[in-house]
C-alpha cells in the first residue's frame, strides 16, 4: 500500500486511552498503512492523570480536564492494571508495592509512551470543535482550533475517528433544597485538590461510590474533624472509624444543618463535597454521532462491543465504561479497533440489528445485578474483555491472565470489607510469570504522607 492511499485516522485525546490507541497503530504507521493524527486539548499527555492545582478553566480558557487530586493513591492494585508489554519493575528498575501513589502511576504511563516514540503524532493545545460524517464519501470532517493562535481549521478529513476523551470531566450536579443558601463551601469532587484543605472541618460528602469512599478516607487521614457520607441507594457499609458515618440521602439544607431522608440531621457542616459522578459529554460530535449514556460497566447505548458506533462502525469510542480494569482494558479495546480498521478481523455481527441485539444481551445482564454486587460487576467486565480478546487478531492482542486479574479484584473487595483504612497495605502477586509477590511499604498508608516518587520508592521494603 502506498503513502497515497494510507488510511487517515484521527484520535481525539492523548490520555491513557488515546495513548494506547497510538501505540496499537504505531507499527501500521511505520509500514505506511495509516496516517495518524491525535488532537489533545491540554499542553501535555496523560489525560486525567495529569495533576493541576487549577479548577474551572485553564490558561487557554478551556475547562480543566482533570479532577486528579494531590494525595491520590491507586484504589486498586497495580497488578490488575499493569501493561503486558511494560511492567512496573521494568520502568522503575525494582519491584514496587501493590498500591502506588498518583505521581508513580503517571510516571509509569508516560514512561511507556516515551519508549514508544509516539509524541510526534500528537497536536497539543488543539481542541476539536466539530466532527461530522459524510454518508456519500464515507469520510469524517473534523474542525479543530489551535488554542495558542486561535486559528480554526475546518477542512480536515479522515477515514476513521476514535474518541478517547474519557468521561470524568463534566460533573453531575444534583439539586438539594437549600443548597444555594448553604453558608459554607460547596464543590464537586472534580474540583477537590487535596485533603489538607479540610483539616479540622466537619464535612458532608454526597455519594456512595469510589470517589466518596476515597475522599472520605483521604480527609480522615489528613485530619478532618468529622465526615458524614450521604448515599442515594445503599450504604457502602465499611467498618468506618468513629468520625465517619453513613446516612441516607440529603432531603434539605438549612444553614449549616443538613437533614436526611430518614429524619436525622447533622449540624455545623463546614463544607459539602459532591461525589456524584460525571456526565458523558461529546458536544463536539454531530448529533447523529454523539454518544449519550449514563455510566455503566457495559455501555448499553449505541456502542457495539462497547466501542463501535452501531450505525457507523468507522467511528469508535474508547474507555466509555465505568472501569474495574483500566490500562490493560484500554490496550485491548485499542487492539480491536486497530484490527478492525486495518481489515485484519471482521466484527461478528454484520448488521445494525445484530449489533443492537448483542448490546441488549449484555445490558440485561448488567441490569440484573444488584448495585452493591461488586463481584458480579467484576465477572461482567472480565467476560466483556474475554469477548474483545476473542474478536482480536490472536497473534497481536495483549495477553494476560483474566482469571488471575479477577481473583485479584475479589481480594480487593474483601480487603476493603475487612478494613477500609488498611487495604492499601496489602500485597498482591503479579499476574505474569514468575508471579512474584509485591513487596510492602515500610510505612502504612494511613501514616504515609510522602507520595513523591522518590519518597515512595525509598519506603519499599527490600529483601
Amino acid at each position: 500500500m502506498t503513502q497515497l492511499n494510507r488510511k487517515r485516522i484521527a484520535i481525539i485525546g492523548a490520555g491513557p486511552c488515546g495513548l494506547s490507541q497510538l501505540l496499537a497503530f504505531k507499527q501500521a504507521e511505520q509500514d505506511q498503512l495509516v496516517e495518524l493524527v491525535c488532537f489533545e486539548r491540554q499542553a501535555e499527555w496523560g489525560g486525567l492523570w495529569q495533576y493541576t492545582a487549577l479548577t474551572g478553566t485553564d490558561s487557554c480558557g478551556e475547562p480543566v480536564h482533570s479532577g486528579m487530586y494531590r494525595y491520590l493513591w491507586s484504589n486498586g492494585p497495580k497488578e490488575i492494571l499493569e501493561y503486558v508489554d511494560y511492567t512496573f519493575e521494568q520502568h522503575f528498575g525494582k519491584p514496587i508495592a501493590s498500591y502506588p501513589p498518583r505521581a508513580v502511576l503517571y510516571d509509569y504511563i508516560v514512561g511507556r509512551v516515551k519508549a514508544g516514540d509516539i509524541r510526534k503524532f500528537i497536536r497539543f493545545r488543539t481542541a476539536v470543535r466539530h466532527v461530522d460524517f459524510n454518508d456519500e464519501t464515507k469520510q469524517f470532517t473534523v474542525v479543530v482550533e489551535d488554542l495558542r493562535t486561535y486559528k480554526t481549521t475546518s477542512n480536515l478529513t479522515f477515514d476513521h475517528v476514535i474518541v478517547a476523551t474519557g468521561h470524568y470531566t463534566i460533573p453531575n450536579i444534583p439539586e438539594f433544597e437549600g443548597i444555594d443558601r448553604f453558608p459554607g463551601r460547596v464543590l464537586h469532587s472534580h474540583d477537590y485538590r487535596g485533603a489538607d484543605e479540610f483539616v479540622g472541618m466537619n464535612l458532608l460528602i454526597v455519594g456512595g461510590s469510589y470517589s466518596a469512599e476515597d475522599i472520605a478516607v483521604q480527609c480522615y487521614k489528613y485530619g478532618a474533624g468529622s465526615i458524614t457520607i450521604s448515599y442515594r441507594s445503599f450504604p457502602m457499609g465499611f467498618k468506618w472509624p468513629e468520625s465517619i458515618r453513613e446516612v441516607p440521602l440529603v432531603q434539605r439544607i438549612e444553614g449549616r444543618t443538613i437533614h436526611f431522608k430518614d429524619g436525622t440531621s447533622v449540624d455545623n457542616i463546614d463544607c459539602i463535597i459532591l461525589c456524584t459522578g460525571y456526565r458523558h459529554n461529546h458536544s463536539y460530535m454531530a448529533d447523529k454521532l454523539r454518544f449519550r449514556c449514563s455510566s455503566n460497566f457495559y455501555i448499553p447505548s449505541n456502542l457495539y462491543k462497547g466501542i463501535f458506533w452501531v450505525a457507523e462502525p468507522r467511528l469508535a469510542y474508547l474507555g466509555m465504561q465505568n472501569q474495574l480494569y483500566t490500562l490493560n482494558m484500554f490496550d485491548i479495546q485499542a487492539a480491536l479497533v486497530r484490527d478492525v480498521f486495518l481489515g485484519r478481523v471482521t466484527l461478528p455481527d454484520d448488521t445494525e440489528e445484530k449489533r443492537h441485539q448483542d448490546i441488549r444481551q449484555l445490558q440485561a445482564r448488567e441490569e440484573a445485578l444488584k448495585l452493591d454486587d461488586h463481584e458480579g460487576f467484576s465477572d461482567l467486565q472480565t467476560d466483556y474483555l474475554r469477548d474483545l480478546i476473542n474478536c482480536c487478531d490472536p497473534t497481536t492482542v495483549p495477553k494476560f491472565d483474566l482469571d488471575k486479574s479477577k481473583a485479584g479484584m475479589y481480594k480487593v473487595f474483601q480487603d476493603k470489607r475487612d478494613s477500609i483504612l488498611t487495604y492499601r497495605d496489602q500485597s498482591f502477586p503479579s499476574i505474569f510469570p514468575p508471579f512474584k509477590q509485591a513487596p510492602v511499604c515500610k510505612t502504612v498508608w494511613l501514616e504515609n504522607k510522602d507520595d513523591s516518587i522518590a519518597g515512595y520508592l525509598s519506603s519499599i521494603e527490600t529483601e
